[in-house]
């Protein structure tokens, strides 16, 4: 079992930045795939980032490529998730999620640990 938290959401003028922290329980993180997803109201779970268990490989939603970063701290049990030029359509509830072995790293039906979310809202 890995339990995950989220830290780090808030409320940030347009063009700002946050960063979006996940904390693991657990001694496997460090084999497990982890990833951000966000939830816009009214809209689907969408995909947004995603780090290999080495962090050697990561991969972006086209929406966010060039502003977001993600990383991963193994030694700390700890995903991140640094967002610059912040939009207004960056608004959501993001989510970290993490897999011992997910078919696609774009699909969160593939992932079985999630954390409780954290709000980001931009303002114009």
């Amino acid at each position: 079992q890995v339990q995950l938290v989220e830290s780090g959401g808030g409320l940030v003028q347009a063009g700002g930045s946050l960063r979006l922290s996940c904390t693991a329980s657990g001694r496997t993180f460090s084999r497990n795939v982890a990833a951000w997803f966000r939830q816009a109201p009214g809209k689907e779970r969408e995909f947004v980032a995603g780090i290999s268990q080495s962090g050697r490989f990561t991969t972006y939603a086209d929406s966010v490529k060039g502003r977001f970063t993600i990383s991963r701290d193994n030694a700390k049990n700890t995903v991140s998730l640094q967002m610059n030029s912040l939009k207004p359509e960056d608004t959501a509830v993001y989510y970290c999620a993490v897999d011992f072995s997910p078919r696609s790293y774009y699909d969160s039906r593939e992932y079985n640990y999630w954390g409780q979310g954290t709000q980001v809202t931009v303002s114009s």
